[in-house]
């Protein structure tokens, strides 16, 4: 009997937990009781009372698999390490929050069965802020258009991975893991399917300007170097700028002296300007270092703190 794990990684559910573990059990039983499964949910250092609850659930299904990581370990992370702990011949990576919708988990078994080893849940339409998805339309058409990858639009990582694909993720050993990009760059053929992302059943999102930042920058600094190239061409430009600045100032005020003296704001303005365009080119780079440093550095993914239901 083949096995499919399902992952929910989660950070504050404590009202979701629940009804998302009885979902996917429903599921299970109703349209998929031909496999065994396993559901492995991965808390990132909860402080609502969600570990209680998963003590809970893992006490009452020995289906239910729980790993408490000790700290918060971030968004990427977390999510990336519960995945390489599961053994099913299929994982299937969902929020807890069920914006992913449990109903879609048949369609991406039987896509699996046909033969591809990647299901992709693709976001066509959403229901959340449209101004937000906008902005990330915008973004990844930008990564898409700038990267040397091929990038999947609306992929948040919602979807099934052959085990195969799952011994790829495990030897790749990076500490600052990309899921969407690691998928566009190193999966194999895949099946993306469409659907409509729901809002959150219960509590608050845990995004916000610097969770979108940091997620924003780790895949622009991963496979892009449209911007190491820019600071490089634009650092040329501005310094041939200021050097020609620099010599007809000069010679301005050698032939008018007494009346070109006084006139210095022209010359503060393009210092002004210049030295702006160089703070945000060296912010730039120090992105790109940044991104080196922590590869560099090596560190675990996670660091757990206990492990429910693990033989």
């Amino acid at each position: 009997m083949k096995k499919i794990s399902i992952l929910i990684p989660c950070y504050n559910e404590v009202e979701n937990v629940v009804p998302m573990s009885k979902a996917v059990a429903n599921i299970m039983a109703a349209e998929l009781s031909e496999y065994d499964y396993e559901l492995v949910f991965i808390d990132n250092c909860s402080k609502d009372g969600t570990r209680d609850r998963l003590r809970d659930i893992c006490k009452r299904n020995p289906k239910v698999k729980a790993i408490l990581n000790s700290k918060n370990f971030g968004q990427f992370n977390s999510p990336y390490y519960g995945i390489c702990q599961t053994d099913g011949d299929c994982t299937i990576s969902m929020c807890a929050d069920f914006q992913d919708p449990v109903e879609m988990l048949p369609q991406f078994v039987r896509e699996w069965e046909k033969g591809y080893k990647i299901v992709c849940g693709i976001k066509a339409t959403s229901k959340e802020n449209k101004l937000l998805r906008s902005l990330r339309t915008l973004y990844y058409k930008m990564i898409k258009k700038f990267s040397d990858v091929e990038q999947i639009e609306h992929f948040t990582g919602f979807g099934l991975y052959d085990k195969s694909f799952i011994n790829t993720l495990r030897e790749l050993h990076d500490p600052t893991p990309f899921l969407r990009g690691i998928v566009a760059e190193l999966g194999p053929e895949r099946k993306e399917i469409p659907y409509e992302q729901q809002k959150r059943r219960a509590g608050k999102t845990h995004n916000n300007f610097y969770t979108l930042y940091d997620a924003a920058m780790l895949s622009f600094t991963s496979y892009t170097k449209i911007g190491l190239r820019v600071a490089l061409i634009g650092g040329f430009i501005l310094a041939a700028c200021s050097i020609l600045i620099a010599l007809v100032y000069l010679v301005l005020k050698l032939l008018w002296w007494n009346t070109f003296s006084a006139g210095s704001a022209p010359v503060l303005l393009a210092v002004l300007v210049l030295g702006s365009f160089q703070l945000f080119f060296i912010g730039l780079v120090g992105e790109y270092i940044m991104s080196m440093n922590i590869r560099i550095m090596n560190r675990p993914l996670v660091v757990e703190e206990e492990r429910i239901n693990f033989d």
